[in-house]
């Protein structure tokens, strides 16, 4: 038997990736302008945040542009849904 905290993923346990990856785990799709608002930091901490998700595997990042002004989206991965499952349920089992 492990101790539940073993399961904790050092990647989105930081407290601005781990505000991310909860904004993102409630929509398919985000823009980057919301995700900035609702965790409330500048463009470049946002994006140097989401710079390491992606490495992980676990961020999507998507850009398009919408007329001539360039959209950035993102996205959990799938790799990254099942990290943000494991990583919830071992900070649920150890504060139960």
């Amino acid at each position: 038997m492990s101790h539940p905290r073993l399961a904790l993923n050092p990647v989105i346990h930081a407290p601005i990736r781990f505000s991310i990856a909860a904004a993102l785990a409630a929509v398919d799709e985000a823009d980057f302008k919301s995700i900035k608002e609702a965790v409330e930091i500048s463009d470049s901490a946002l994006s140097k945040q989401v710079s390491t998700l992606e490495e992980a595997g676990y961020v999507k990042v998507r850009k398009v542009f919408v007329g001539k002004r360039p959209r950035t989206y993102l996205s959990l991965t799938a790799d990254g849904r099942k990290a943000w499952d494991i990583h919830l349920r071992a900070l649920r089992e150890i504060a139960g």
